[in-house]
This record gives structure tokens, C-alpha cells and sequence, in this order.
């Protein structure tokens, strides 16, 4: 455990994502697809294989059981330590790959069953080689780079009593409350960055309400302000659960329509790179229980919703200077570096039992099989498992591709 005085950090603002909607946003019309676009998604097909990739072989870099961490249990004098478990959600910052292992850690912060109230996020060359880790407590859900600042930024407890951490490499880690109680009663996961601007999905919303969602008083996302001199987060809500957005699937007969959205699983979030097959330069919220990708433009702040053939966790967009796949596997506890001939466009980690239509007993074939490694086609929402090689990968938290050109990671 590396935990210092953290370097202070400039008051910035930051964006969160969490269940509702407060702010009104313009809605647009899903912009034309243009007559390039359209021959591209043609020779994509409709089944969801942009492209057709070729071998993909998975290896382990780095297993949970090769680190540790120190504990001291609640009553106890006497610390402990127990090896790391339940990788995350993963990113890159600079060369390296940081990741977060919950540790048994409860979607509350709830003690693990050892007394551990403690995650661990860990900083690893793209070889696998340890570099340094830091104990946040709670469950460490989000986890993002913010470049500009050259900082990590975490969030905990994905349910409810939620908070956040920002962890400078080399340095220390800082812990941030919110202003507020979370107005989606729920807490937060995903993080990601754009432009200075952070935006974080809130998991979980109505946990700790007497109503289920969706509901139209629960956020969807929040913009943050973070304040290094009083360690408060200032939540502002952005969009919200049942806000309307226009539908993006083409070649139906809602497309182009605007429907309303009723968000009941707001989890993972991701920039789309510019140079994506499509939404380009959007910031994505994935809400995996309602198998549904809900896309933000920057420019007129329009939303599109892209219905999936299946519940998605994490996407990736694999540039085509080639590069390596990083992925968790918390069903083994291992980092996953996945290497070989990626497909055009998302590639996803594809988690059938996480739709909210999943049997209690999951998995349950075929309808509902393991997760896998998929491909996405961005413009039907088929999504298409893809052959993996190598260790036995069950990809369940975070993936980032590193560009072997520029060394730029691509959530």
C-alpha cells in the first residue's frame, strides 16, 4: 500500500453520470449517414462483425494472488494482508495500465467477508510488471485517467454511499465527498473524460428510495466540480433516466423516432474516439440491464439511444495501427492482455446475465451463455461473440486498447 499526501489539483470542473433527468437537452435528429458511412456499414453486414477480425489470443499478465494488501479488521490491533481480488474496471495512463481490485468489497462498502473494508488500485507496465497500488476504501467501481492533470480518478460503491478519489502516480491519493445526497439514490461507476470535463455513471439508482426506476426526478449525469482545498465534489445533474432520445438503429420503423428513455442500469461509460465507424466524438453511457447505448453529442448535446442484441459491460474501440486489448477477468482474478486481428469498430465484453430479462440462474444457454469477448455493430446494435484463444478469459469489468503506434489507451 502506497498512500501520501496527495499533490493538489486545480479546481476543475467534472461531469457524473447517474440515473435522471433534471437539465433539459436539445434533441436532434440521428444525423444522416453519409453515402461513405453507408457503404462501410453494407459491407459490415447486419451481423454485427465489423469486419472479420481474425484470431484473437488471450494471456495473463498479472494475477491477483501475486500481490498483496494490508488491512487492519475492525476491534482488531493487529494488521493483516490478503491477496488482491475481483479486478474492475481498467485504464491507461502515460505507459502504463491501472486497475482496480474490489477485494470483496460490498456494493455499500460493505466489510469483504475477511474484514477488508479496502480496494486496491494498481499501476502495471503492459507487461504485467507491478509498479506501485494505493488503498481506497469501499468498492472501487469507476476508474479513469484524466490526462490533463496526470491523475487517476476512482469512484466507490456503486449501490449507495458513494464517493470518490483522485491518486496522483508516484504520489498519493485523495478523497472527495459530494455536496449532496446523490438525488438518484443510488451511487456511481464509470468514469470518463472529455475536454476537461469528467462525466461518471451513477449505478444502482432507487436503491436507497422507497420507488424503483426509472423515475423522472433520478439523474442520469451529473457535472462535478472538484475542490482539492475542502475535498467536496459539486454535483449538478446533466441528463436523466427518462429524458427523450432519437433512436439509432437503422432499418427499423423506430428509426430516427424520439422515444423516452427509462433507464434502470446506468454502469459503464466511454468517449467514442473521432475517428469511430460511427458517433464519433460522443461521450456513450452504457446501461446494461436495459441492453441500451445512450449517446451524448458535445456539440448540440442531442441524445440517440442504440437498442442491443445483448447486455453489454465495457467497449473499446481498437485503432487500426494495431495494439493489445486489456481486459479484467474477475471470474479468475486476472488481468488479460488480448492480442491478434481485432475487428472494425466496438469490440464489447458481453455479459448476458446482466440484462435485466436474465434468469436468477445464470448462466443459462443458450439464450443466456457465459460472457464473452463480442464485436459491435454500431449501426444495428448486433452484437457478435468473437472467438478467443489462449487462457480461458471470461472478460466481466473494464477493457482499454493500447494503439502499439501512439500508445494511447481507447476505452
Amino acid at each position: 500500500m502506497r498512500i501520501r499526501s496527495a499533490r493538489p489539483l486545480s479546481v476543475r470542473s467534472v461531469a457524473v453520470l447517474a440515473g435522471a433527468a433534471i437539465t433539459p437537452l436539445l434533441i436532434a435528429l440521428v444525423p444522416v449517414v453519409s453515402p461513405a458511412s453507408a457503404a462501410l456499414r453494407e459491407g459490415h453486414g447486419e451481423g454485427g462483425g465489423q469486419g472479420s477480425g481474425g484470431a484473437l489470443t488471450a494471456q495473463t499478465i498479472l494475477s491477483g494472488s501475486s500481490l498483496t494488501h494490508s488491512f487492519t479488521v475492525a476491534g482488531a490491533s493487529t494488521p493483516t494482508s490478503e491477496p488482491l481480488t475481483k479486478p474492475d474496471d481498467i485504464t491507461q495512463l502515460g505507459r502504463d495500465v491501472f486497475v482496480g481490485f474490489q477485494n470483496g468489497v460490498g456494493p455499500q462498502g460493505e466489510p469483504a467477508v475477511s474484514g477488508n473494508l479496502d480496494s486496491t488500485v494498481v499501476e502495471l507496465t503492459t507487461s504485467g510488471h507491478a509498479v506501485a497500488q494505493w488503498d481506497i476504501e469501499g468498492k472501487a467501481d469507476g476508474l479513469t485517467a484524466d490526462p490533463a492533470t496526470h491523475t487517476i480518478i476512482a469512484t466507490a460503491n456503486e449501490d449507495a454511499n458513494s464517493s470518490l478519489y483522485t491518486i496522483t502516480p508516484g504520489g498519493g491519493a485523495q478523497h472527495y465527498t459530494y455536496n449532496e445526497p446523490l438525488p438518484h439514490d443510488g451511487g456511481t461507476d464509470a468514469i470518463s473524460v472529455q475536454d476537461g470535463q469528467i462525466y461518471i455513471s451513477a449505478s444502482a439508482p432507487g436503491t436507497t428510495g422507497a420507488l424503483p426506476p426509472p423515475r423522472p426526478g433520478f439523474p442520469a449525469v451529473y457535472t462535478v466540480t472538484l475542490d482539492p482545498s475542502t475535498s467536496v465534489a459539486t454535483v449538478t445533474p446533466l441528463f436523466g433516466d427518462e429524458d427523450p432520445a432519437v433512436v439509432a438503429n437503422v432499418g427499423t420503423p423506430q428509426t430516427g423516432q424520439t422515444v423516452p428513455l427509462a433507464l434502470t442500469d446506468p454502469d459503464s461509460s466511454e468517449i467514442v474516439p473521432e475517428d469511430a465507424p460511427r458517433f464519433g466524438g460522443d461521450f456513450m453511457l452504457d446501461s446494461q440491464g436495459d441492453q441500451q447505448q445512450i449517446f451524448v453529442s458535445p456539440w448540440h448535446h442531442a441524445l440517440s439511444v442504440l437498442d442491443l442484441t445483448q447486455a453489454v459491460d465495457d467497449t473499446a474501440w481498437p485503432g487500426d495501427g494495431g495494439g493489445t486489448l486489456f481486459a479484467t477477468d474477475s471470474a479468475n482474478d486476472a488481468v488479460v492482455a488480448v492480442t491478434g486481428r481485432f475487428p472494425d469498430g466496438p469490440v464489447v465484453a458481453v455479459t448476458p446475465c446482466g440484462s435485466n430479462s436474465a434468469p436468477s440462474v445464470c448462466p443459462a444457454p443458450p439464450t443466456f451463455p457465459s460472457n464473452s469477448l463480442g464485436s459491435l455493430n454500431p449501426w444495428t446494435g448486433q452484437v457478435t461473440t468473437l472467438p478467443v484463444g489462449g487462457v480461458p478469459f471470461t472478460p466481466q469489468g473494464g477493457l482499454v486498447f493500447v494503439g502499439d503506434r501512439d500508445g494511447h489507451g481507447r476505452e
